[in-house]
């Protein structure tokens, strides 16, 4: 295990990370979650600093109010979440989900560390708005600060973030996984985002993975019908990190070998989602035809 330095080494001198976001099937998923947290290790192992993990944990959250005989909603992709619903949400995401993330990388070999959003004034939260229901204690990213981040990875620690916030008074808030991914790119500007799905991309019209990504075309897959479900608000959420925080991002498949390790070599691996719009062949035009 490599042993975290004392020193922090300021701001200037720290090399943007890569921010990968886990979630979905991958984390009930036993086999393939133990490979995906040792490829992360072996990552930071490499490259110490290098690397923040954030986490949701939907299906865990689902299990334990089934098994405690709450129902729990979603309207408009959001789950509400009452008060009373709170204390086992957070008990699940920032507590055994993540302590488990942690320990695990930690066996694997990373100086791993597990964080809150609201931490250390990473980020700061407040209750999310919807305009004709009201979604409970769910919670938005408005702001944050890098500091303790640059200090972890200064230190040669790997930071893992659950998606629970708290608002100014101190109440927790439950904050989408990808929506907090998007903030936190924002927050500390990493070299990628790298959203890690059950999908090795996103789908053109033709049924191709898109190497490349822009803002119009997503818009055009969006109405048309060819994006949808699940993939509709993380390729949102990719625009808009991509465009607010001018980071390049990733929607790959955790299906596939070594990603990461791809990724660091700098290799193509799933869809690039860019600000702008992606750079196309030029076509080629026909001679005018001469004047009679």
């Amino acid at each position: 295990m490599i042993e975290p330095k004392t020193m922090t080494p300021s701001k200037e001198s720290l090399a943007a990370p890569m921010l990968v976001k886990l979630g979905g099937a991958l984390l009930d998923d036993a086999d393939a979650l133990d490979h995906t947290l040792r490829s992360i290790a072996a990552v930071h192992q490499s490259k110490p600093g290098s690397l923040v993990v954030v986490h949701g944990g939907g299906i865990a959250v689902d299990r334990q109010l089934a098994a405690l005989s709450m129902t729990s909603e979603r309207r408009d992709g959001i789950r509400i979440t009452p008060p009373e619903h709170m204390e086992q949400i957070a008990g699940v995401l920032a507590g055994s989900l993540n302590t488990t993330l942690v320990a695990r990388l930690i066996a694997a070999g990373a100086g791993a560390i597990g964080l809150s959003l609201h931490d250390g004034f990473l980020a700061q939260c407040e209750p999310r708005c919807a305009p004709d229901f009201d979604p409970g204690r769910v919670g938005s990213v408005v702001g944050g600060s890098p500091s303790i981040l640059h200090a972890l990875l200064g230190a040669r620690f790997l930071p893992v973030i659950c998606s629970i916030g708290a608002d100014a008074a101190g109440r927790l808030l439950n904050v989408n996984a990808d929506d907090a991914a998007t903030a936190l790119a924002r927050i500390i500007r990493p070299r990628l985002l790298l959203f890690l799905t059950d999908v090795s991309g996103v789908r053109s019209p033709t049924g191709a993975i898109a190497a490349q990504l822009g803002h119009a075309d997503a818009a055009a897959w969006i109405s048309s019908g060819t994006i949808t479900g699940g993939m509709i608000p993380k390729v949102r959420g990719a625009i808009e990190a991509a465009e607010r925080s001018r980071t390049p991002v990733v929607i790959a498949s955790w299906r596939e070998a070594d990603v990461l390790q791809r990724l660091e070599r700098g290799e193509r691996v799933g869809t690039r989602v860019l600000a702008g719009e992606p750079q196309r062949p030029a076509r080629a035009t026909s001679p005018a035809a001469p004047r009679a």
